[in-house]
């Protein structure tokens, strides 16, 4: 057989071949085609080299790259891996090799940067994956929990306890065939993530002999990882908020051989040291000294400590970094299976992120577990930094995977709290989850068909606390006691059409202000100087406005008048004009090239609504985050899935299908998933 490449209407690649090895080639090579752009961003991201055509702003990505040593790692989990997945791999990265240079032809943003397609190396796929996923799991919060037990006390950490600014989730359910329509399961969600364009997933199907499957691949890296349906089996997953990294404080030395680390046992120990340097469009290189002590790469400060004086350093211990596995042996396995038991045993070798897996097969199977690695140690290694130099912090193995069943049918995982809870620290807030269940409720037989409007619901539960505020004001102006009464009538659905909405969210922007300037936290608005990578979750104002909810709710909150607050902020949000949340609540993608802009589109939704659109409260209206894909697997009829992505199949400026899903995922409406070779239109054989 021919290597083929097949194309919907959607300009979807399906692509056919005669083997594993030589699809891994074609899905390399077609990826290259679409988004050569996005693969060498990725790429140059993972080794810390993006600033050289990017400019100064990419400087502080490419330092912390460079000291958490991501691309060293990446080579060390690829050396690790066995010949099967290797010479895969490998085979991809032949493809994405042998596409570059045309892809780079066809996408305007090479031209404007002067960047030349580079060569990819046999372990740059888990670079790229190790790049994407380093701050998934939210490390630096440790950092923001540090600040407030100094500053507040170890109380204050549940009052903040929030999926901080930085991290990532999703929404997933399962339903299974005793509650559907055709008596086989169904399986959707949506995965949320900074928006990206081109986006983070990529809509692919991969066929040759051995398997036949369609699903959401990440740009850069072979198979079909997080979500796939094989014909017979499915899966996806969503965040399982697990803590798996740690931050060490370390006392460093400067000697004449070097850098000297003090261990548990009071000796001063050889740290591996060396200089790099980042090259800078524009400016100047920037020297960066990489130091490494037993516990890991350090990411912060020195043998001087931080730049402002501080004493100290952090090292970054993460389980890739330690066991040289990224997780990849799982890849081809997933491609291969056929019931969930095959999907069970490939997870059971998933290493990172840590996420939680739900599955069906045709043969009634379903599957609710947590997947990855998770190391076992001290309660306060999860809570905050910890002193490299005192006993007890280490890790001692890994903790077995918690697995979860169904309750009448149904598995719904949003973040919270659920069968990760031992694994994890802060989770999202029950919101999504709740009316996720709550919603899947209402009616006994569902189909795929459906799925979208539990997508798409835009009830925000989360209001409650600041509209009881309300409740309780009063002697207030004529156009104040109006604003109050127009928010107590509200429907509390965060529609782009709503003025209430608009309204609501105004007013919460005001409150999170005031408390952000209160005298009682005004400590925090003064982290030490971490690198600016880290920076966002020590951020005041984003996060009093993602944990808002707590702190409006709590008995007491360190002497703050929050009644007078709101009053003020009614106040000033009564005198405003009248507008829609569309009017501001606009989608703000990520786009490697910032001059780069389109007219983009208000939107629905909000941080705890199902469709989770996040802004930052207090900071900003406009969406970075949001759902990155929505797909239905449907395991009655695989042509009966749906998906779709915020912008399109290509990377390419100007492609007609750059940006031709966006009208669709504005509006929750998805994309027909294509089986039938007969319906897609053949581009090219021998690929």
């Amino acid at each position: 057989m021919t290597t083929e490449i097949h194309r919907d209407a959607w300009g979807i690649p399906h692509l056919r071949a005669s083997g594993a090895r030589e699809l891994a080639h074609a899905q390399g090579r077609v990826t290259a085609l679409d988004r050569a752009w996005q693969l060498e961003v990725e790429r140059h991201r993972a080794q810390g080299t993006s600033a050289s055509f990017l400019g100064p702003d990419a400087v502080a990505w490419d330092v912390f790259a460079r000291r958490a040593r991501l691309d060293d790692t990446a080579r060390r989990c690829f050396d690790a891996l066995d010949p099967d997945t290797s010479d895969w791999v490998r085979a991809y990265v032949d493809g994405v090799n042998d596409g570059l240079a045309e892809g780079a032809r066809r996408t305007p943003e090479f031209a404007a940067t002067g960047l030349a397609p580079g060569h990819w190396e046999p372990w740059t796929p888990l670079g790229v994956w190790l790049a994407t996923h380093i701050l998934f799991a939210g490390f630096p919060a440790k950092l923001w929990r540090e600040q407030v037990v100094r500053h507040l006390g170890p109380q204050a950490v549940g009052l903040f306890a929030t999926d901080g600014p930085g991290t990532s989730g999703s929404n997933g359910w399962l339903v299974a065939g005793e509650r559907t329509v055709t008596g086989q399961a169904v399986i959707a969600g949506d995965p949320h993530r900074f928006i990206e364009d081109p986006g983070v997933y990529q809509q692919i199907r991969l066929c040759c002999p051995e398997f036949d499957v369609v699903g959401l691949a990440v740009p850069g890296v072979p198979g079909i990882a997080h979500f796939g349906h094989t014909g017979t089996v499915a899966w996806a997953i969503t965040n399982a908020m697990a803590d798996y990294q740690d931050l060490y404080q370390e006392r460093l030395r400067r000697t004449g051989a070097g850098v000297e680390a003090l261990d548990p046992d009071g000796r001063w120990q050889r740290a591996a040291r060396h200089t790099e340097f980042v090259e800078v469009g524009g400016a100047e290189r920037v020297p960066v000294e990489v130091i490494e002590t037993e516990r890991g790469p350090v990411v912060a400060g020195g043998p001087e400590g931080l730049d402002d004086g501080t004493p100290l350093a952090l090292s970054l211990r993460y389980p890739p970094r330690v066991t040289g596995d990224l997780g990849f042996a799982a890849l081809l396995p997933l491609l291969r299976a056929r019931t969930v038991a095959d999907v069970d045993r490939a997870f059971d070798v998933w290493a990172e992120p840590v996420n939680v897996v739900q599955a069906a097969d045709t043969e009634g199977g379903t599957l609710h577990r947590v997947a990855g690695r998770v190391p076992v140690r001290a309660e306060a290694n999860r809570i905050r930094p910890v002193p490299a130099w005192e006993p007890g912090h280490e890790w001692r193995g890994w903790h077995e995977m918690p697995r979860a069943g169904l309750t009448d049918g149904i598995a719904v995982m949003a973040n919270q709290r659920g069968p990760a809870t031992p694994l994890g620290v802060e989770f999202a807030a029950p919101h999504r989850a709740g009316r996720i269940a709550a919603l899947l409720g209402e009616k006994d037989q569902w189909s795929a068909a459906d799925m979208p409007a539990i997508h798409t619901d835009t009830h925000l539960a989360s209001a409650a606390p600041l509209l009881a505020h309300l409740e309780a004001l009063d002697d207030l102006s004529p156009d104040a006691a109006a604003l109050c009464d127009r928010l107590l009538d509200w429907d509390r659905r965060m529609d782009a059409t709503s003025p209430e909405a608009a309204a609501y969210a105004a007013l919460r922007g005001a409150v999170v202000r005031r408390l952000a300037a209160h005298p009682a936290f005004t400590r925090l608005t003064e982290p030490p100087a971490y690198p600016e990578v880290l920076l966002p979750w020590l951020a005041l104002v984003p996060r009093i406005g993602l944990a808002l909810e707590h702190l409006l709710s709590a008995d007491e909150l360190y002497g703050i008048d929050r009644a007078a607050i709101v009053r003020d902020a009614v106040r000033e949000v009564a005198g405003q004009p009248q507008r829609t949340w569309g009017d501001t609540h606009r989608l703000a993608p990520w786009r490697a090239l910032a001059g780069t802009s389109y007219d983009e589109p208000g939107l629905s939704g909000d941080h705890d609504c199902v469709l989770c659109t996040s802004a930052v409260p207090g900071l900003t209206d406009r969406a970075a985050r949001g759902p990155a894909a929505r797909y239905v697997w449907d395991l009655a009829r695989r042509e009966d899935s749906l998906w779709v992505v915020p912008f399109g199949a290509s990377g390419v400026p100007g492609s007609p299908h750059h940006r031709d899903q966006l009208p669709l995922w504005l509006k929750g409406d998805l994309v027909p998933v294509v089986t039938d070779w007969a319906r897609l239109t053949k581009e090219t054989d021998d690929v």
